[in-house]
């Protein structure tokens, strides 16, 4: 049983009872970014973290990802813009039925492309020009955050 109290002032309880998923998320980040170090060498894999969070929570895990890109490669799959946006590289992934088969492929995004892709996660099926504007504001801000 592994026993935390994810707020000031609560009592240990058992994280399988009382963790909701952006506190298991939360976590598991916390646990894996021990292991970083500045030469790890490591890779870190995170699918999905941002299960159960948003806003200003994924804009934070957003920006505690990027400091863990100092000495590893840290690979995150992601739905939310606010997390994507402090990738260096992005990567669509996309499915297709083909010949009754669902085939998957990667497809590494251009800095327009890419910007598409954040309009798309920000606005959904109709992307406008506000949207665009938007995606190109997250972008440009996590890139100062990272210099």
């Amino acid at each position: 049983v592994f026993l935390i109290s994810p707020n000031p002032g609560e009592q240990l309880k058992p994280l399988a009872k009382i963790a909701s998923g952006g506190e298991q998320s939360r976590l598991m980040l916390a646990i894996k970014s021990c292991g970083a170090g500045p030469h790890s060498g490591n890779t870190a894999i995170f699918d999905e973290v941002d299960a159960g969070i948003g806003g200003r929570v994924a804009e934070f895990v957003g920006r505690k990802l990027k400091s863990l890109t100092a000495g590893q490669q840290v690979i995150c799959i992601t739905h939310l813009p606010q997390i994507a946006a402090y990738a260096d590289r992005h990567i669509a992934v996309k499915k297709e039925l083909i010949a009754g088969r669902t085939e998957v492929s990667l497809v590494p995004l251009s800095e327009e492309a890419r910007t598409e892709e954040m309009a798309r996660m920000l606005g959904g099926e109709e992307i406008t020009d506000v949207t665009r504007d938007h995606a190109r504001e997250m972008i440009k801000k996590a890139a100062d955050f990272a210099r």
